[in-house]
């Protein structure tokens, strides 16, 4: 049996290369966005990109999730409904926010295409971030706050996916409220 061998990424190049592509995202937009472009800036041959990466989707993909922050724990003030208030409330603002928006939407159309980077997508970025609010959920039920034997995940799916629901299907607005609704319905549901 052979092993699989990934080509040895140079840190320095790499780094260039996700800087130029998270700058030219923002002066450009997903949309005109080429990996000619972020070979250009990095100061790389486009070669070196599509040895690294499938395409621009994969590429943008790592620099969001390289410039992420690492620690997705959530707050834990001992009051639920105020902790995920305050995640739903950014997670909405991020949707709303029409730069942010635009991308999330363009990586979201690659995926339908593209069973690996919808993968990765999952794997990088959706899960851990779910994940946290699962955590932080479980720390809910141990005080009293969440019904023994809720299954954890569907309720960050009641949570979360009316966010994508709306946010995909632009059948309303993403506002505050509209999080601080989701909140109390999910509460609602799963509390004791």
């Amino acid at each position: 049996m052979t092993a699989i061998t990934t080509p040895r990424r140079n840190e320095r190049s790499r780094r260039a290369i996700l800087t130029a592509a998270l700058e030219l995202l923002g002066e450009t937009g997903y949309r005109d966005l080429t990996v000619e472009a972020i070979a250009a800036r990095a100061g790389v041959g486009k070669q070196t990109i599509y040895r690294w990466w499938r395409g621009k989707g994969a590429v943008i993909l790592e620099a969001l999730v390289d410039s992420t922050v690492t620690d997705l724990a959530l707050p834990d003030t001992g009051d639920l409904r105020a902790d995920l208030r305050l995640v739903l409330r950014a997670t909405v603002a991020e949707f709303a926010d029409p730069q942010l928006s635009a991308t999330t939407r363009a990586i979201t159309i690659e995926t339908l295409a593209d069973d690996t980077l919808a993968e990765q997508v999952r794997d990088q970025l959706l899960r851990p971030q779910l994940a946290a609010v699962r955590d932080r959920l479980r720390a809910g039920r141990a005080a009293g706050q969440v019904r023994e034997g809720v299954d954890l995940d569907v309720a960050v799916e009641l949570l979360f996916g009316p966010i994508y629901h709306r946010w995909l299907l632009r059948n309303g607005p993403l506002t505050e409220a509209y999080a601080d609704e989701l909140v109390d319905v999910a509460l609602a549901a799963i509390g004791p």
